[in-house]
């Protein structure tokens, strides 16, 4: 067991903020494998950088597994059929990132089988560094912790930076979202095994695993099955939002902070989350590509929460149909509620990035005291939440004055990551991440 002893003297990150976890409903219940809807809606976009580019064409047979679009460049991954089936065309689709997009429809087959059918085994002791990367590349795999980053980039940092360490992102930091919580439990040697494969990809000899101290049977799990002089450890910390925010993180496991601007690399270190890892612990070894992921599917407009394995590109609404869906009145959120999306569309697909749907019905949206906001009263509580130690009240009131440049040359809009603490404390329910959000993407198309 983990020793209480350990609790405390933990670092952290300064400011933050603790809003309630909603996690109980879900936390429990084992992760349970979703059925295939009718047709798979599969964006070519899933990932940051440049779409892949589809190899199949209308009226082809696909099965499940093989690979149905190629990477378009080096920050780019390819895709794969989730299920065995046919392929209706290639049209223009409602997206979780908002405009319609380029997609690969897949009629499912009715009789299609949940075992994968494409994969090539490996004997992953004889890969070289670079050749796992590669294999890494290969199963398309992205940072599923909701940021979609191509992992074999991730996995190969900047050469003029020397990194040492490997952080592993077990935080889970937003309410209500338990999916990692559980393949923590679940996949622990899955997580493992992705852990050393991460390791000898960077060349590390240390990982550490940051978990958030309300998860300490996963922190115990780890604890248990970590080998002797594997370079790898378990910390627990301290649960606050956004502790799983890779800087935060950082802080709080190594009291490394990184320079405003810079990236993890700068000092020594790679951060991975470990739903990503658990994944590439599946699916490596036997060669195959990612095709379902797991998902929380939560929230009081749930009938039967918990966490699903979900094959990518799924509708949502296929989703709530089967996780039951109560209340004629509801907003869905995919990921959690600090840092999550609203979707118009039960077209919306589930994507490799989609860590949660979070169903909120006609009383968890009447309570919400965001309908209207006041003007700032300088109270100050923005800037005590900030873990950037940015000034949100100020930037606000330049953002509604449209001084974009200033908030970025003398506030540095730039180093807000949008984790939502300033509008979390806002008593004034100032909007102010959306604000920020507008004002950030204005100042990237400036020449």
């Amino acid at each position: 067991m983990f020793s209480l002893t350990q609790l405390f003297g933990r670092s952290t990150f300064s400011h933050g903020i603790h809003p309630p976890e909603h996690k109980a409903e879900t936390a429990q219940r084992p992760i349970r494998r979703m059925p295939f809807p009718q047709q798979l809606v599969l964006p070519l976009n899933q990932h940051i950088g440049k779409p892949a580019v589809a190899c199949v064409k209308k009226g082809q047979e696909v099965v499940r597994g093989e690979p149905i679009a190629e990477a378009d460049s080096y920050v780019s991954v390819p895709l794969h059929a989730p299920a065995t089936g046919r392929i209706r065309g290639i049209e223009l689709m409602p997206s979780a990132r908002g405009p319609r997009t380029p997609s690969i429809l897949l009629d499912v087959y009715e009789s299609a089988t949940q075992e994968v059918l494409w994969g090539c085994e490996r004997d992953l002791d004889s890969l070289s560094p670079e050749q796992l990367i590669q294999a890494v590349r290969e199963t398309g795999m992205v940072g599923l912790g909701g940021a979609a980053f191509p992992s074999h980039v991730k996995l190969t940092p900047p050469t003029d930076h020397a990194v040492d360490t490997l952080v592993v992102n077990g935080c889970e930091c937003e309410p209500y979202l338990t999916c990692d919580h559980r393949m923590m439990l679940e996949w622990t040697d899955a997580l493992l095994l992705g852990t050393r494969i991460a390791m000898r990809c960077l060349g590390v000899a240390q990982a550490v695993i940051g978990v958030e101290d309300n998860k300490l049977d996963a922190v115990d799990a780890i604890a248990a099955r970590i080998q002797p002089g594997s370079g790898i450890s378990v910390k627990a910390v301290p649960t606050k939002y956004p502790q799983g925010a890779e800087k935060m993180l950082i802080k709080s496991v190594l009291n490394r902070e990184v320079p405003p601007g810079g990236i993890p690399a700068q000092i020594g270190v790679v951060v991975n989350n470990v739903g990503t890892l658990s994944m590439l612990g599946r699916l490596l070894p036997k060669g195959e590509g990612l095709i379902e992921r797991v998902v929380s599917v939560v929230g009081p407009g749930v009938e039967r929460p918990g966490n699903y394995l979900v094959p990518i590109g799924t509708p949502v609404g296929f989703v709530l149909e089967q996780a039951g869906h109560e209340g004629r009145k509801s907003e869905i959120i995919l990921g959690g509620p600090m840092m999550g999306t609203a979707v118009p569309s039960l077209d919306t697909p589930i994507t490799k990035g989609t860590s949660g749907v979070l169903v909120l019905n006609e009383p968890a949206i009447d309570t919400e005291s965001r309908l209207r906001s006041w003007p700032c009263i300088r109270c100050g509580r923005c800037l005590e939440a900030c873990p950037m130690h940015l000034n949100p009240s100020m930037l606000g009131q330049l953002a509604a004055k449209r001084e974009y440049e200033q908030m970025g040359e003398q506030y540095h809009l730039m180093d807000c990551f949008e984790c939502g603490c300033c509008s979390y404390s806002c008593p004034s329910n100032i909007p102010l991440v959306q604000y920020f959000r507008i004002a950030k993407s204005i100042l990237r198309e400036k020449p």
